[in-house]
């Protein structure tokens, strides 16, 4: 029979981090789900180490889609996109607006309401201050009507100040996310003991961070600094706060020969009942780059610390770092590399993975032992772009996740304490035309060698995005999304079965239409095949569901 506890939660939009230039050589962030270090085709190599700000308005090649191959973890985040509606510089035809400035709202099925506002001031021309806010909640859920809702809220403030020298930006933001703990069996909803007000979990996260970049393109040395701290709290006064320094620098010194250097620094504690985790990582990785329009070569090492007071653990690792991409022809890349790392593994970091964690989950990183790649990348002309790759990683504390002994409802943190082994052969296409239809579909294909465990409790054995976007005579804009997870295995300690859950197919569709210059109606529908699949085991998620509305632009 399964029961119920609550726990934490945190919604995890899966997602593709993208770049327009070489990834920022001070952003590592080594533990949240998806690693935003991701490979772009760069033709050819570009020798400046960091992204600037974007400008406030995207011109129309600043649009264009990038087509990316992202080195990401292993997530079990719910695949499915959240209703909602793109952002003008995504979701407008590149004529629309010169307003900056908008209110959305809409309404759907399960009791949805969505409301979203930004606004911006740019009155003067090295200043710009930024406030949005978004809210969507559904009233009622799957399972047993509003035993499974959910309610989340977000708010952000950011300010950018630029100079011909420097750019300083600050941003402050807070989340409000509510849920259910709704896995529980008929059974024990009809119980006497069963008390709706139980299921009730909230999770609050708070987060400020400032940084400060080079903004002057002609310095021979380019930097990027940034610091900021989160902190979260539960229902259940639960709590991490977590404060975190990246540094990246770099010095051209040939014209074909950089040195580069990362440095990282994270101080977490982590409070939990009775537990109270001081845990600590130091990062420093120099490497030398050198460049040509035929052969870039990146090598260096990869030095890291970690520290768990509570865990008595103070350990210094190395890791060599090596990448090396040919160009032998046109637009054809072909790259071959070996790296490692301990990636940082916190409550927040498993709560975007899986909200539905049970209470006192301990932590432990990740260390990436060795991590040996290769695979081609190119543009293929006529609009078409591709990447292969396949990587063979070696992994210490490998992190899972499976439903709590005696608590079906509640998932625990299982860690293969040996050396797991994972196999990952990945691929991607892309198609673009100019200003009117792009399409990327992506396959990952995952073997698990777990040394300890009994299988890769809660990881895909394959997963597939195919991500669409159309724009019909610059009033009609349409987004299409399909995804397919497989291949999940979860185990019912209780019982001893071990479930392999049914493959999930989810598809999603969103339309804008531009009624004016400053109005605009939109449809989105979710799970359009209204499979009622499991992502994680008894938690079933909604079927058909859809949301509409107007949105105002001033």
């Amino acid at each position: 029979m399964r029961h119920y506890i609550p726990l934490f939660l945190l919604l995890s939009p899966a997602i593709f981090a993208q770049q327009t230039k070489p990834a920022k050589v001070g952003e590592v962030d080594n533990q949240e789900i998806t690693i935003e270090k991701s490979r772009k085709i760069d033709l050819p190599p570009a020798t400046r180490l960091f992204n600037k700000i974007p400008a406030l308005k995207p011109t129309a090649e600043q649009r264009k889609m990038t087509y990316e191959f992202q080195d990401r973890k292993l997530t079990v985040g719910d695949p499915r996109i959240t209703p909602g509606v793109l952002s003008p510089a995504t979701a407008a035809p590149n004529e629309t607006p010169s307003y900056n400035n908008y209110v959305k709202l809409g309404a759907g099925n399960y009791n949805t309401f969505f409301g979203e506002g930004f606004a911006g001031y740019n009155a003067l021309a090295n200043l710009s201050l930024e406030a949005s806010a978004r809210h969507l909640s559904s009233g009622v859920g799957p399972v047993d009507g509003k035993n499974s809702a959910q309610d989340d809220t977000r708010l952000r403030l950011t300010g950018k100040y630029l100079t011909n020298a420097f750019k300083f930006q600050a941003d402050l933001g807070y989340d409000r996310n509510a849920y259910n703990f709704y896995g529980y069996s008929r059974e024990f909803a009809l119980s006497p003991g069963f008390n709706p007000d139980l299921l009730k979990q909230r999770l609050n996260t708070v987060n400020f961070k400032v940084g400060i970049e080079n903004a002057n393109t002609d310095n021979a040395i380019d930097y990027s600094l940034k610091t900021g701290i989160t902190s979260l709290r539960d229902r259940f006064n639960a709590s991490e706060t977590d404060w975190g320094t990246n540094f990246g620098a770099s010095l051209g010194i040939t014209d074909k020969v950089f040195a580069l250097l990362t440095a990282d620094a994270y101080v977490t504690q982590r409070s939990d009942g009775p537990i109270v985790d001081n845990r600590n990582l130091f990062r420093v990785k120099p490497t030398f780059k050198y460049a040509t329009s035929f052969l870039t070569i990146t090598a260096g090492i990869n030095a890291v610390n970690e520290t768990d007071k509570r865990q008595n653990i103070n350990n210094t690792r190395a890791f060599p770092v090596l990448d090396i991409d040919v160009v032998p022809v046109g637009n054809i890349h072909f790259f071959a590399g070996v790296n490692g790392d301990i990636d940082r593994n916190t409550l927040r970091s498993f709560l975007t993975e899986n909200k539905w964690l049970a209470r006192e989950v301990p932590l432990l990183n990740t260390t990436k032992n060795i991590d040996i790649y290769g695979g081609s990348k190119g543009a293929l002309g006529g609009g078409f772009s591709y990447e292969g790759r396949v990587s063979y990683a070696s992994y210490r504390n490998f992190a899972t996740f499976n439903n709590n002994l005696g608590d079906s409802t509640r998932f625990f943190v299982l860690y293969d304490a040996g050396t797991a082994k994972v196999l990952t052969v990945s691929a991607q296409l892309a198609f673009e035309q100019k200003d009117k239809f792009r399409s990327s579909l992506r396959a990952d294909f995952f073997n698990y060698g777990i040394d300890r465990l009994e299988a890769a409790w809660g990881r895909p054995r394959t997963s597939a995005t195919w991500t669409n976007s159309y724009i019909l005579n610059k009033k009609l804009f349409i987004t299409a999304d399909v995804y397919f997870y497989e291949g999940i295995q979860n185990k019912n300690f209780n019982t001893g079965i071990t479930y392999t859950l049914k493959p999930i197919y989810d598809a999603n569709v969103k339309i804008d239409y531009f009624l004016g210059k400053q109005v605009s109606a939109f449809v989105s529908l979710n799970n359009i095949f209204g499979q009622q699949y499991q992502r994680y085991l008894y938690y079933q998620v909604q079927g058909l569901n859809f949301l509409g509305g107007i949105s105002y632009s001033f």
